[in-house]
């Protein structure tokens, strides 16, 4: 069987978010089980290197604005299909955002034209290879069943992942036109959104199969509280949507071989993470200490991750004793908040702000717990990094922060399954009561070290998910 994967990133080339690690690492588990992948990805200047060893394999005069080429490369274990448009992704800074924070004026079209792409690419294949099956991940991705269906002619079945539904790509409705679209897609039935086009919705609409990362949040976008304004559409889809939990890659995330760590452990080994824990308070600037927990934060700092309500939780932190590192980048009024308070904090509280990939392993390796008081959370990686580490996950109940992480309750502490502490609903008082039940867990030695070794057996890769995967795709081909 073969695949073609459709995705605006893919770790370790270029990467923005959880996104980009899915794609980095479903395509090996899936190869693991006999499928074949091949990962379409716009040519951003970050892929430049990589493809240089790559060869022409379609072009097209004007796609978008622009010509256009598709390169073949063979990089680190992946096929890549690289869309060569230099009108459209030949640009430095942030792969979504202009250099004044905001979108990119000609998303739409720079989107559209890998969508494009990639729905020719399934058409009429590429040489001897053709694809079975598309996977196409969020907006970005969204039109490709669109630009299929309206194909006369055979094509391939198209599976939808929505990674975040919050992010819908929503565009002028004059651009119909312009994208190539035909004007009796925009109809309530198909991609028409409040007035504007919606890219997410076109891929809803017209994609065989709808996936989300996670089974409670395949449940939750069906309610309004959480649907953003999608959930009567996938509700009348029910049928055909499923939630599959993310997995991490079990190579790149191994406290065993993590070059980023100090010092390397294991669930026979815990006595070495102590090192790591020494590491991230000097590098924090934090006070030493063995009484209360070293929390950390590695996240983007936005509502949507509950950092507003993670602030107003810090007095509670700070009076139990505990220390706090945090790390991300984000909404610009809370990282000016989450510094004053580190300032006014000064020893308990630590901030960087930015993206530094192997510190956030030092912090996953040197902590204590991982704090995600996420008021949505489609599935949530850093949790699973958590787990993998030892690092016990506080998470508020949702998405697939609930389906990853088992409450230390007394009733779960002596059935022996603990791995972390979830709390509901997310407010600052409902999460200083976590954080209170975290140190009291921290104060009992045995119980947390139990609670460690828990959590790092606990299954995070991607066995389980790839043959769901399989069994989808394999429903498509028989459908």
């Amino acid at each position: 069987m073969n695949v073609l994967f459709v995705a605006s990133e893919c770790a370790p080339f270029v990467k923005t978010g959880g996104l980009a690690d899915v794609i980095g690492a479903l395509p090996k588990a899936l190869a693991a089980r006999g499928i074949s992948s091949r990962v379409m990805l716009p040519l951003y200047p970050a892929l430049t290197k990589v493809a240089e060893a790559g060869e022409d394999v379609a072009s097209w005069d004007d796609l978008m604005g622009g010509p256009a080429q598709l390169l073949a490369a063979q990089v680190e274990g992946f096929d890549l299909l690289l869309l060569d448009a230099p009108h459209l992704f030949a640009r430095d800074g942030n792969i979504y955002l202009g250099t004044d924070g905001k979108d990119w004026p000609d998303n739409a079209f720079r989107f559209a034209a890998l969508s494009r792409a990639a729905a020719d690419v399934a058409a009429n294949g590429i040489g001897t290879w053709s694809a079975d099956i598309v996977h196409a991940h969020d907006w970005q991705a969204g039109l490709v069943p669109a630009y299929l269906h309206q194909m006369d002619q055979p094509t391939p079945p198209v599976a939808l992942t929505i990674h975040n539904i919050a992010f819908q790509g929503l565009f002028s409705q004059d651009l119909m036109a312009p994208l190539g679209l035909d004007a009796s897609l925009y109809s309530q039935e198909g991609l028409e959104y409040w007035g504007n086009i919606s890219f997410l919705k076109a891929g809803i609409t017209y994609a065989q199969k709808v996936t989300t990362v996670s089974p409670t949040y395949a449940r939750e976008i069906m309610e309004p509280e959480f649907g953003m304004g999608l959930e009567g559409l996938l509700s009348a889809r029910q049928a055909d949507v499923s939630g599959i939990l993310n997995g991490i890659d079990l190579d790149v995330w191994d406290p065993e071989n993590d070059e980023d760590l100090v010092a390397p452990y294991s669930v026979r080994r815990l006595k070495a993470k102590a090192k790591n824990r020494d590491a991230v308070l000097a590098r924090f600037g934090l006070d030493p200490t063995d009484a209360a927990p070293l929390f950390c934060v590695v996240s983007r700092l936005t509502t949507q991750k509950g950092i507003d309500v993670l602030i107003d939780a810090l007095p509670t932190l700070v009076a139990c004793g505990a220390r706090l590192a945090v790390l991300g980048s984000g909404d610009r009024e809370l990282e000016a908040r989450i510094v004053a308070a580190a300032h006014e904090y000064s020893g308990k509280v630590g901030v960087i702000i930015g993206y530094d990939e192997p510190l956030s392993h030092l912090m996953q390796g040197g902590s204590d717990a991982i704090l995600i008081p996420s008021r949505f959370e489609p599935c949530g990686l850093t949790q699973l990094y958590g787990l993998r580490y030892g690092t016990l996950p506080v998470v508020a109940r949702t998405g697939g922060l609930a389906d990853t992480v088992i409450d230390a309750n007394e009733a779960a502490l002596t059935a022996n399954c603990a791995t972390g502490v979830q709390f509901a609903p997310v407010t600052p008082a409902a999460f200083a009561q976590a954080i209170h039940r975290t140190c009291d867990l921290f104060a009992r030695p045995k119980d947390w070290a139990a609670a460690m070794r828990r959590a790092m057996r606990h299954p995070v890769g991607w066995d389980a998910s790839s043959a769901a995967y399989e069994t989808i795709y394999r429903s498509m081909l028989d459908a």
